[in-house]
């Protein structure tokens, strides 16, 4: 009976935690584990969903571009599918206010850009080439610039031969709010279409792809 007390020392204690102290330990990493995984499940699906959309993937890319530039794709609505009427309004680099109800029963045509959007420096020629066209022949070209003061906007148009008015939109954001839904964040550049009623009749996500695709976007528009 001696030598069973001998034998029994603490190392037993030592080298076998108890039970009730593993399941303590070991429930947390247990829990993480399951939560890691359901992360990772998520995060593979999100990027799954978007992995077709080029702003998606940009957004993804973590570029440095100072714009999200899309794939020139473009939407045409037939008549009797478009949305309400979308009422905008905002101060020119000029300092005159430019308002949608202004514009009610011709065509407006509606681009976001900035200066240093290099797609927007390159369409800056077709678009005034468009403006001049339909001037007085049911179209009216308005921009909105998203990121600019009046100098920096001020300089582009006459660097670009712009004749045509740009709301600065960068302090207030209001003219890009008015356009949730059918202009993507931070789509720079993106070209809207506006029948006379004021509804979006098509749209030029990202560059224009060809003058000749915003001009008969504009014509059959106006021959409704």
């Amino acid at each position: 009976m001696t030598r069973a007390r001998s034998t029994s020392p603490s190392v037993s204690t030592a080298t076998a935690p108890d039970a009730r102290t593993v399941g303590l330990r070991q429930r947390p990493r247990r829990r993480f584990a399951t939560v890691a995984l359901a992360l990772s499940i998520t995060a593979a699906l999100g990027l799954a969903g978007c992995s077709a959309d080029p702003l998606a993937a940009q957004y993804k890319e973590g570029s440095d571009k100072g714009y999200i530039a899309g794939d020139g794709s473009v939407t045409s609505i037939p008549a009797d599918e478009r949305g309400e009427k979308i009422s905008f309004s905002g101060v020119d680099e000029n300092g005159e206010t430019i308002d949608s109800a202004d514009l009610a029963g011709q065509v407006t045509v509606v681009n976001f850009w900035y200066a240093a959007c290099a797609p927007c420096r390159a369409e800056a020629p077709e678009l005034q080439e468009l403006n001049e066209k339909y001037s007085g022949k049911g179209a009216t070209f308005v921009g909105v610039n998203v990121y600019d003061q009046a100098e920096t906007a001020t300089s582009f148009n006459q660097t670009y031969g712009v004749t045509y008015p740009s709301i600065l939109d960068v302090d207030s954001g209001s003219v890009k709010l008015a356009f949730t839904g059918s202009v993507p964040p931070k789509a720079v550049p993106t070209t809207i279409v506006l029948d006379k009623e004021g509804r979006v009749a098509s749209r030029i996500l990202g560059q224009l792809p060809a003058e000749s695709i915003l001009d008969t976007l504009v014509r059959e528009t106006i021959a409704e």
